[in-house]
């Protein structure tokens, strides 16, 4: 018999995922996915010690073969390991926002702009930047989803995703639309796994709509029961106590985007103390 040999990450990472109060498949899939992460570069795996990229994708139930979206995939981040995780068997599509979201902003020039719409184009070049694998790939907006992938999609994974959409929701709808779009996606019984910037339940309603980055835990699963889902999951995974927000602070004070900093080391010494952001980390079923 041979005997199998698991880093320390990689068994800290299991017992993480027994502790949380879940409903997680019999097999755990977390070496394998722990492999694919372990195997990227020294400067893409620097943030790993915050996202802990693999028991996140782990405790979201991914298996290798799924057809997964991902919303706001950005500059890939996520989708490189999700892209050489799915594998061939895999699809791997990616939800940008809708193009009359980014002038809601009202910081962009307009050539930012057309640069984010632009984006949307990209996502199947990118991802055939980072894998060589052939998996599928289908970038589309909020606005845009093909509707020959309704029903088609066994997870939809909204990581750092839900602020922006929260925060132009009351004068635009669009988290409900997105949250519409991923419910359409989701095959019966399909699951949407979350990791978001927390905002502290004590914390006024004043400034708590994502337009800090932040968001409370309780009103993420509002918004998601009242699209149609279940809260079946939560972990503590993404969790950082040292993160606790003024009345005032933003998300993007902290590394790695380190805003009102500048170049003042004693500043983003202090940042880095703290690290990156206190995140909820949730599982929700379509019903």
């Amino acid at each position: 018999m041979k005997t199998i040999m698991l880093s320390s990450a990689v068994i800290i990472g299991l017992v993480a995922l027994v502790s949380c109060k879940s409903t997680s498949p019999q097999k755990s899939y977390l070496p394998q996915i722990s492999a694919v992460v372990e195997a990227r570069s020294s400067e893409e795996k620097q943030r790993d010690v915050y996202r802990h990229p693999a028991q996140t994708l782990a405790f979201f139930n991914l298996e290798p073969g799924m057809t997964v979206a991902e919303a706001l995939p950005g500059g890939g981040w996520y989708s490189k390991i999700l892209a050489n995780y799915l594998g061939v068997q895999g699809k791997l599509y990616g939800i940008n926002y809708a193009d009359d979201m980014w002038p809601r902003f009202g910081f962009f020039d307009q050539k930012t702009i057309d640069n984010f719409v632009a984006g949307t184009a990209k996502f199947s070049p990118m991802v055939a930047d980072a894998t060589d694998n052939g998996i599928a790939t289908q970038g589309f907006t909020f606005a845009t989803m093909p509707m020959d992938l309704e029903g088609s999609v066994d997870r939809v994974v909204a990581i750092r995703a839900l602020h922006n959409l929260n925060r132009f929701e009351a004068e635009a709808g669009t988290m409900t639309q997105a949250l519409s779009v991923m419910h359409k996606l989701l095959k019966k019984d399909g699951m949407v796994g979350v990791v978001q910037h927390r905002l502290p339940e004590s914390a006024p309603d004043a400034g708590s709509d994502g337009s800090r980055g932040y968001l409370k835990e309780s009103t993420v699963i509002k918004a998601f029961e009242q699209a149609g889902f279940k809260l079946v999951a939560k972990s503590e995974i993404n969790a950082n106590p040292k993160d606790q927000p003024s009345a005032s602070d933003i998300v993007w004070r902290l590394p790695p985007s380190y805003n009102g900093s500048g170049d003042d080391p004693q500043k983003r010494a202090a940042m880095d103390e703290i690290g990156e952001s206190d995140r909820m980390t949730l599982l929700f079923k379509k019903k």
